[in-house]
């Protein structure tokens, strides 16, 4: 496997490095472990479709567009409010 040269400010290479360090980790072993278990958006998407038809499947309830949409308002609001996001 070939390297790459990534530029990124000082201070992310450094924070990286750290948390890199804290888990018995090269920056190299780091990076490559979190491209590896990150997920891409379509990836992301994939699994959210296939969680929402198991679901379906399971429960028999197949919420709207709309119920979907009002749901993640909902959602949304109380993350606002416990202050997560």
């Amino acid at each position: 496997m070939s390297d790459a040269n990534v530029r990124i400010p000082e201070e992310a290479r450094d924070r990286l490095a750290a948390i890199a360090a804290a888990e018995g980790m090269s920056l190299r072993a780091y990076l490559a472990r979190l491209a590896e278990t990150l997920l891409t958006p379509a990836e992301r998407a994939e699994r959210a479709e296939q969680a929402r038809a198991a679901l379906t499947e399971w429960t028999g309830y197949a919420p709207s567009p709309a119920e979907e949409r009002d749901l993640d308002t909902e959602l949304d609001r109380r993350l606002a409010r416990a202050g997560v996001r």
